[in-house]
């Protein structure tokens, strides 16, 4: 036994959590017992220092995000001083040195790019709500959540408001549009709507929409039942918005050849207008993680770029006299490369898409450098392009998920060949897709549950059968349709595209009609992900002690997920609703606002939808003033025209109301009073079992997307 070190005593076999602690105290020990040479161990990783940069980058864009405000001078003297001295250390220092001073300086540029990412998109954000006129250009057309066709403008003028708080962009909800209103990309429209800034956090920590909001330059939010008017049309010479009027011509001919959801989803795969797909479709699409298959990710860029390389490239082959003179692999990366940068522009070219390019860009230039087109490296060059470019994008489960998949799938692709000399090579492919679509899920898995409360159990059944399906008819078939269209002649593959996207369909919604397909699980602390990312990077890419405390820090985050506790009770921004925790789960004063509902009962891990939450015992008496009991006193949410009459006769007995609109000035009594006013300044609040609160703002910081209010007194 090495010296220092001792016997750890015997741990009862009935005491689970003492059994954790000593796995833990076991790791822990043999991993410092473990580093031997940790100089040496640096100066040979590294050669892998650009499998690190994407951590390190990440890392440093990550402190940016966290900071309770934006930076200010000392901020960037610090951040020059660290940047200096790893320079020099990098130049200038030991070989040991070398690695940990690149990775410095890299996370002072991830977080001076995500600084500067966020001063550069700046643009005007609506500070209260207003009812006016609104007119603006269509800059895109999609679906909300509860299926109503939506808007978003750029070129915004709200006659009447200041020119300069027109914010850059707004998005309108068109509740009743006519159904003979057709909206085109280019479109200049005016209506009068209800506009408002982006929300808040639905409690502290949560989700910030406004931060999202914010990257996207979207400075309001509105809805209507007013009918829009269209007062100009596009103007022709807006090559900007030629490739998104081609694209919803392209989606709406689709959509007239296959009817259904079928031709919403085919024409979302090959355009990216995903307006015509239902919230039903989407529910099953998740329930049965196929939800990937809706949006244009890196498995359609993949198939659609791998298909026609393999065409080229197989193709060319025929031909003895070329194969012979031609390099005909490069030829054919070079021509999917085309082909996907078409598909890029055709489908819009947001984030997510603009991320699977990079992707197969890097692979695809790797083939025509003579470079293994699979491996870690190319994985971190994308990761780098993309967090260079859209820092913001680490933030989002696109982005966590597409890399944690393919990080795995190339980690596993390495073995497969000697793993499958001992499989007949008939099953060979169908062990492939359940391996892939095995690890793919289960590296994805904890990122789906912590950003969307849910794990689906029957995955892997549902991307065996529909995944082939994607792969060798509904993308290979799109491909086809769209080379066959200028010849009148894609009717055929239209029509096969449409009977393979309808077969995706039906598994997603058997697989989702099975029992037990979802599960819920409670929100997890803030830390978790990134413990969990770094960690699992470090456990990729190091040896020996690093990577046993790499492992010890996922243990250390599982852990803390498990036992993290969610607030007891919670008030939504401007005492719009009330949720108290009981022994049935969350107990809501009311159904609406049903988004915040539903982000509450999700982050608890509660399947009840809001209406059931709404009905459970805690809260009682009529609409508009309900009460229950919390910590002794009454707790008390009063809402709508009657609120204010109610007040002078539930403020007694060092109650806690909740006003849904202002207080009058100067009203007093006994009890605590949260009206619109008040709550204006903390946001949604949280309070735990002993009485403590948290406030959203005070969570969120003083930021660039927090600065406008969310209500103002009148």
């Amino acid at each position: 036994m090495a010296r220092g070190s001792a016997a750890l005593p015997e741990v009862p076999p009935t005491r689970p959590m003492r059994r954790v602690g000593a796995f833990l105290h076991t790791v822990s020990r043999a991993s410092l017992a473990g580093l031997g040479d940790p100089l040496g161990a640096l100066e040979r990783a590294q050669i892998h220092w650009l499998l690190w940069a994407p951590l390190a980058l990440g890392a440093g864009i990550g402190l940016y995000f966290t900071l309770p405000a934006e930076p200010g001078a000392l901020f960037h003297l610090l951040a020059l001083a660290l940047a200096a001295l790893g320079f020099w250390a990098w130049m200038r220092g030991p070989g040991a040195l070398h690695l940990p001073a690149a990775l410095l300086v890299l996370g002072v540029v991830g977080a001076l790019a995500a600084e500067y990412r966020a001063q550069s998109v700046a643009a005007p954000v609506l500070e209260h709500r207003i009812y006016g006129p609104v007119e603006g250009r269509i800059i895109r057309i999609d679906r909300s959540a509860r299926d109503v066709l939506r808007l978003t403008l750029d070129q915004v003028r709200l006659p009447g408001q200041p020119p300069a708080t027109w914010p850059a962009r707004a998005r309108i909800a068109l509740h009743g549009a006519r159904p003979d209103f057709a909206p085109e990309p280019g479109l200049r429209v005016m209506t009068t709507a209800h506009l408002s800034p982006p929300n808040g956090p639905s409690e502290p920590g949560a989700w910030d929409f406004r931060r999202n909001a914010w990257f996207a330059r979207l400075g309001a939010l509105s809805y209507t039942r007013a009918p829009v008017l269209v007062i100009a049309p596009p103007d022709p010479a807006d090559w900007g918005l030629a490739a998104h009027r081609w694209r919803m011509a392209l989606s709406a001919a689709m959509q007239a050849r296959i009817p259904g959801q079928a031709g919403a989803v085919s024409a979302a795969l090959m355009t990216g207008d995903r307006s015509a797909i239902t919230e039903a479709t989407n529910d099953i699409m998740r329930a049965s993680n196929l939800y990937h298959m809706v949006s244009i990710s890196g498995l359609h860029m993949g198939m659609l770029a791998g298909f026609v390389f393999a065409t080229i490239r197989h193709g060319l082959a025929l031909w003895g006299w070329v194969a012979l003179r031609l390099p005909t692999k490069k030829i054919a990366a070079a021509v999917a490369l085309v082909a996907a940068t078409l598909y890029l522009w055709i489908s819009g070219a947001d984030i997510a898409t603009q991320r699977s390019w990079i992707m197969i860009a890097v692979m695809l230039s790797a083939v025509l450098l003579d470079r293994r087109a699979l491996s870690l490296h190319t994985v971190a060059l994308a990761a780098l392009g993309l967090l260079l470019f859209w820092p913001e994008a680490l933030l989002g489960p696109g982005f966590q998920m597409s890399f944690a998949a393919t990080t795995a799938l190339v980690l596993i692709a390495k073995p497969w060949p000697r793993w499958q000399r001992s499989i007949p090579w008939l099953l060979r492919p169908v062990a492939m897709l359940v391996l892939t679509s095995l690890v793919a899920g289960l590296v994805t898995a904890p990122i789906a549950a912590a950003h969307f409360g849910r794990m689906s159990h029957y995955g892997i059944l549902a991307n065996l059968l529909a995944v082939p399906v994607m792969g060798i008819v509904v993308m290979p078939m799109g491909v086809l349709a769209a080379c066959l269209a200028p010849l009148g002649l894609a009717a055929p593959a239209l029509w096969l595209m449409g009977k393979g996207t309808a077969w995706v369909l039906a598994v997603a919604d058997w697989v989702a009609g099975l029992s037990g397909a979802q599960s819920a699980l409670a929100a997890p602390p803030g830390f978790v992900l990134p413990v969990l990312a770094l960690a699992a990077g470090t456990a990729v890419l190091a040896r020996g002690a690093l990577r046993s405390l790499a492992l010890v820090a996922i243990v250390v985050a599982a852990l803390g997920w498990g036992v993290a506790t969610r607030p007891t009770l919670l008030i939504a921004q401007e005492g719009a609703l009330v949720g108290l925790m009981g022994p049935e789960g969350r107990a809501l004063s009311k159904a609406a606002p049903r988004y915040t509902a539903a982000r509450w009962l999700e982050a608890d891990g509660d399947t009840a939808a809001p209406d059931q939450a709404a009905q459970r015992e805690g809260f009682s008496g009529p609409k508009g003033n309900r009460q229950a009991a919390w910590q002794g006193h009454a707790l008390v949410h009063l809402t709508g025209s009657g609120a204010l009459a109610a007040l002078p006769k539930v403020c007694r007995g060092a109650a806690l109301v909740v006003l849904d609109t202002f207080a009058p000035p100067g009203f007093t009594g006994d009890c605590t009073v949260l009206d619109r006013r008040a709550m204006a300044a903390t946001g949604a609040l949280a309070f735990d079992a002993k009485g403590r609160q948290r406030s959203a703002a005070q969570r969120a910081g003083h930021r660039l997307w927090t600065g406008a209010g969310t209500g103002a007194a009148p």
